[in-house]
């Protein structure tokens, strides 16, 4: 279907940096594809070379004769047309055959074109356009034979975002998906093609599979590298000793020869990225914000929520979860105190300083204005050096804290962005898609940053592992109102999943035995949320162990004791390892009960649910 044979492409000509280095890779046709690799990798520049907006500046890249290609726009169509009409007019073939309809044609004609018609589904295209996202929806609604998405889900909320997956897994053509939301690429893709430093690695399966592959391959490649050190350090040996030796010179020689030959195992060392860690909150008493039958919104005699009754303590972790435009942002925005109430009760502790992440502060920044200058403005009471140490605790050194924002890629645009909302240590953080700008790696690292975090979160997001690895409660913001939900977010998508059904004229909406199973899961659920705060502060308390006897092991190496005499030292070393084993301990049961509590129940077959 597809193949690239030593394609170089180079930024600025051809003395300019390699975004592809003579790379090769053969896609067959059906096949699935995940495009994965770091920001800045020439992810986008590889899918413009495919379609051929992009010339390599040697290689080829080859299609088969009349390849159909489409390519998601990161920007929705513009213009006259509704929505609606925009995603019907990608079907060329449809639009033809009703214009010739309405034309009048001879009966003859007429019948072919009805039968045409029919084959392609046209009567039910409307209903079918009407549930796709505008841009996304006109590629996919043709259906061509290669499709080139690029980040799909930056702009779609979960419940698109779970149809686009089942969309995909059942696409019959060639597909080839740029994303960095890892569960995305599991449920979406069969293959997986990696770009790094300009060459391309196919690897079988989705991106959990290719994880496993490359670390196996990185672990097998390092033994090799060690002993063709040892190899190499033998055989200097035998030069160093008999190279002057009458007897063994000839050998010497051979083995110098050999030595040289010896090809030398590089290991590949990719840059961590920056990691992040948020200031320490003040510790608040509970609750930090209650709502007592609150309705908000921004016309006063139209609320878009109503009959609020939820309360947030200072350890909760909290995922809204419901399709857009149904207000998660609107509740978002009155947590953090920038929407007033229409009616009700809000109470909030005094002391309560919420940080609010949202993606249109970005586009915001100065684009002049470098990232120190706008932390320094947040923080006027503070020393250079601790608006310095603030901007470093967000992957900002001394090389990136004083260059133009215009100058920062899209995920140092929103380390920064994380910077500045949380200039005042807050204790409550609203983080509204936080993750559309990074990479999988810079995800990780937000990830492990916000549950060392002691606060609050609130998060809206559309990334399933994010939610799973985050949230300990997910609350339903649909029909006007907001409330708690009783299961996980595999219940959730399951219920998405039979609505979906039911919408498109499937099985009925869940059977009595169905719903029985969610019922009975939600249950088995109930204690979930403590048994992850358990398991957050048994894994922070090693964290905090750790770190203590590394320090205490450094000092001891060094003949020092961090003030304790050598005696006291082995002392508090034993007792920090005895607390590691406990905490560990500890964290271990919590996340085995965790995953006991959060397996569903197997569902009964289908004949049996039916009955």
């Amino acid at each position: 279907m597809l193949t690239l044979s030593e394609v170089t492409y180079r930024v600025g000509g051809r003395t300019g940096r390699r975004l592809l280095d003579n790379a090769h890779a053969q896609i067959y046709e059906g096949a699935k594809v995940g495009l994965v690799g770091r920001n800045g990798a020439g992810k986008s520049t590889l899918l413009g070379l495919i379609r051929g907006v992009l010339q390599p500046d040697d290689g080829t890249i080859e299609l088969p004769r009349g390849c159909r290609i489409g390519f998601l726009a990161q920007e929705a169509p513009s213009g006259a047309a509704t929505p609606l009409e925009t995603v019907l007019a990608a079907d060329r073939e449809r639009t033809r055959l009703l214009t010739e309809r309405e034309a009048g044609a001879d009966p003859l004609r007429l019948a072919e074109i009805e039968v045409r018609l029919v084959e392609i589904k046209a009567h039910a295209a409307p209903s079918r356009a009407a549930r796709i996202r505008v841009g996304l929806a006109a590629i996919l609604f043709t259906e061509p034979d290669l499709l080139l998405l690029d980040e799909p889900t930056n702009h779609l909320d979960l419940e698109a975002a779970l149809w686009l997956e089942g969309f995909l897994r059942n696409y019959r053509r060639t597909l080839i998906l740029v994303s960095h939301d890892r569960h995305f690429l599991n449920a979406a893709t069969t293959l997986t093609l990696h770009l790094d430093r300009g060459k391309l690695t196919l690897y079988s399966g989705g991106f959990d599979a290719y994880m496993r592959a490359r670390t196996e391959a990185a672990r097998r490649l390092e033994v090799m590298a060690r002993r063709q050190a040892a190899e190499r350090q033998r055989m200097q040996a035998f030069v160093d000793r008999f190279r002057y030796k009458a007897s063994k010179a000839r050998q010497a020689q051979s083995r110098l020869k050999a030595l040289a030959r010896l090809e030398p195992i590089t290991l590949s060392v990719a840059e961590p990225p920056p990691k992040i860690r948020f200031p320490d909150p003040p510790q608040l008493r509970p609750p930090l914000i209650s709502l007592n039958r609150v309705s908000t919104g921004y016309v006063p005699d139209k609320p878009v929520l109503s009959k609020l009754d939820l309360r947030l303590d200072p350890d909760e972790r909290v995922a809204l979860i419901g399709a857009n435009g149904n207000g998660k942002t609107t509740l978002a925005r009155l947590l953090a105190g920038r929407l007033a109430p229409f009616g009700g009760e809000v109470t909030r502790s005094h002391k309560l300083v919420c940080g609010f992440f949202a993606q249109h502060q970005i586009e915001e920044l100065r684009p002049e204005a470098w990232a120190y200058d706008h932390l320094a403005e947040l923080m006027p009471a503070a020393l250079p050096e601790a608006v310095r140490t603030r901007l470093g605790s967000f992957g900002f050194g001394q090389e990136k804290a004083f260059v133009p924002v215009a100058d920062l890629s899209g995920g140092e645009r929103a380390r920064l962005n994380l910077a500045l909302v949380t200039h005042a240590a807050p204790a409550l953080l609203i983080l509204d898609e936080p993750t559309n700008h990074l990479d999988i790696e810079s995800r990780e690292v937000l990830v492990e940053a916000i549950n060392e975090f002691p606060g609050a979160v609130v998060l809206v997001s559309h990334d399933e592992h994010l939610i799973e690895l985050i949230a300990d409660r997910l609350w339903l913001v649909a029909a006007g109102t907001v409330r708690p939900f009783e299961g996980d977010l595999e219940d959730y998508r399951r219920l998405v999943l039979e609505r979906s059904e039911a919408a498109e004229g499937g099985r009925p909406n869940g059977s009595n035995t169905r719903k029985e199973a969610r019922r009975l899961a939600a249950e088995r659920r109930h204690e979930l949320g403590p048994l992850r705060r358990q398991a957050r502060r048994a894994e922070q308390e090693v964290a905090r162990l750790t770190k203590e006897r590394d320090a205490l092991d450094r000092a001891l190496a060094n003949a020092k004791g961090n003030g304790l005499s050598p005696g006291e030292a082995l002392k508090r070393r034993a007792e920090l390892v005895r607390q590691i084993e406990r905490a560990e301990t500890e964290w271990l049961a919590a996340a085995e009960a965790i995953e006991r509590e959060a397996r569903p129940p197997p569902f009964p077959p289908p004949q049996a649910a039916e009955g």
